[in-house]
């Protein structure tokens, strides 16, 4: 019995290393589905990053919130700000903001507007459409990187078919207009009138066209009589 204690005593217990291997194969299988995920996750961000303007419609998300969330403003007529900083993605091959931002900061602060404002809502519920039908942006000094400011922009009027905005791009370092521009924005399946009336209900006056409105929109005019003369719509429709 001695000697059974002894071998007992001097054969070491060896692990079962069958159970240890059945232990990690769970834990690897999930590090390699994880990186598997990982990967493909990082191939669709790709391909939506090379076919899709992935970052204009984030900020439209986040503009439509943030707007959402902000208290609604009765006047239609009101001018409100929404501000900007020039970040690396909009620079030029100058180190300054590049020209097309200023068209794509426009669109976002005009969204803004209307959903303060009331109009992008009441238009929806109409079942109309907001669409841009002409703008000229005027240039009058370059924003620079990390440069802070903001659009004010404002409805001047409106007609028949179309309202009629201005967005100033104002510099907060120095409130100096850097950029201004004017915009006409085409109403699809209504009237501006309609969709005032819808909001304030009753009828609001439009007040006096700027001198530069009225010039800008007889430019406008002459231009599609130009171009419908080019083509020959002129005559066709007579």
């Amino acid at each position: 019995s001695s000697h059974t204690r002894k071998s007992c005593s001097s054969s070491p217990i060896e692990p079962s290393t069958g159970f240890s291997k059945l232990h990690l194969i769970p834990r690897q299988r999930f590090l390699r589905d994880a990186q598997e995920m990982l990967l493909l996750v990082l191939f669709a961000l790709l391909l939506l990053f090379c076919n899709l303007d992935v970052w204009y419609f984030l900020r439209g998300a986040l503009v439509f919130f943030e707007a959402w969330f902000q208290p609604t403003i009765g006047d239609i007529l009101a001018e409100q700000s929404f501000d900007g900083m020039v970040l690396p993605h909009d620079l030029d091959y100058l180190g300054h903001m590049n020209n097309s931002r200023y068209l794509r900061e426009c669109d976002f602060a005009r969204f803004h507007h209307y959903m303060r404002n009331g109009l992008f809502m009441a238009s929806r519920k109409l079942g109309a459409k907001l669409v841009v039908g002409a703008s000229t942006i005027r240039y009058r000094r370059s924003l620079a990187f990390k440069e802070v400011f903001e659009i004010r922009t404002k409805v001047l009027g409106w007609d028949e078919k179309a309202f009629y905005l201005e967005q100033r791009f104002v510099s907060k370092k120095d409130s100096f207009v850097s950029a201004v521009m004017l915009c006409r924005q085409n109403v699809v399946g209504t009237s501006p009138e309609t969709i005032i009336e819808y909001i304030c209900k009753k009828k609001i006056e439009c007040p006096e066209f700027p001198e530069e409105l009225k010039h800008w929109i007889s430019f406008i005019s002459a231009s599609s009589q130009a171009l419908r003369a080019e083509s020959g719509l002129e005559h066709k429709n007579k």
